[in-house]
């Protein structure tokens, strides 16, 4: 795998404190050389990487196949689509991936009720490989935790070539006090599965990120889906509590648990 780092490849005696360095981060520190060139094995590595990031964008999101049909049962999981038909389209048209289409705007208002207290989407943003690597336990544990809260949850659902705009027509159709978009960040060559969560308190249509909050890097060497959860749900409760959200919103954040 791209991760699994080759230290016996950098010169035998570098100090300690660099090894301990090259153990602690992704970035390609001391990697060596042939002659002016990277090592074929540092080349592979990257060109593995940049497969991956290209995969991570072009995939299409499948809710079967990135979510367990258990899961997708229990808590009435269904997919819906922004005005972007393709991800062609959705690269190159950023504002169509903030609007759904017209058949997805009438699923939601069938199936999702409104004025809940948290709503929480899954969209596939510029990875799908993320949200296949941080959904399926993410979810649940917001899910969970917003149950054990004793918050009226919405319906869940998955969006395809979504954008983080895509929260204002959320609130726009359904209402809820706070919404929560999970979505896959731009990949990069360190990893491709990394996931945000933007939130905001009652967003609008004339809404912009500073009227949102994220929690971001939630991925196996940044931010673990454990960690996230209490993050949003910290959030969200403040959020409730000031009846606001973004820039705006008080500090210092305190734990569920000391609340």
């Amino acid at each position: 795998m791209a991760d699994e780092r080759d230290d016996g490849l950098a010169a035998p005696d570098l100090p300690e404190i660099v090894r301990k360095i090259r153990a602690r981060t992704p970035a390609r520190l001391l990697v060596g050389r042939a002659g002016a060139s990277y090592r074929t094995s540092t080349q592979m590595e990257l060109l593995e990487a940049h497969a991956g990031a290209r995969d991570a964008v072009r995939t299409e999101l499948d809710l079967a196949q990135l979510f367990d049909d258990a899961l997708v049962k229990k808590w009435k999981l269904f997919e819906t689509r922004t005005k972007a038909l393709t991800k062609d389209e959705y690269l190159l048209r950023p504002d169509l991936g903030r609007r759904f289409d017209d058949e997805s705007r009438a699923k939601i208002q069938d199936r999702c009720p409104r004025d809940s207290d948290i709503q929480i989407a899954i969209g596939d943003g510029l990875s799908v490989s993320a949200v296949a690597a941080q959904g399926p336990t993410l979810l649940p544990l917001l899910l969970e935790g917003a149950q054990a809260s004793g918050w009226k949850i919405g319906v869940p659902f998955a969006i395809r070539h979504s954008r983080v705009g895509i929260l204002n027509e959320i609130s726009e159709l359904l209402d809820p006090r706070v919404a929560v978009v999970l979505i896959g960040e731009r990949p990069g060559l360190a990893t491709a599965e990394s996931l945000s969560a933007y939130m905001a308190y009652r967003p609008r249509e004339s809404h912009t990120d500073a009227d949102r909050n994220l929690v971001s890097n939630i991925h196996a060497r940044g931010l673990s889906p454990q960690d996230a959860a209490e993050r949003i749900l910290t959030f969200v409760a403040q959020m409730m509590k000031e009846q606001r959200s973004g820039c705006v919103l008080g500090a210092p954040l305190q734990t569920l648990e000391s609340q």
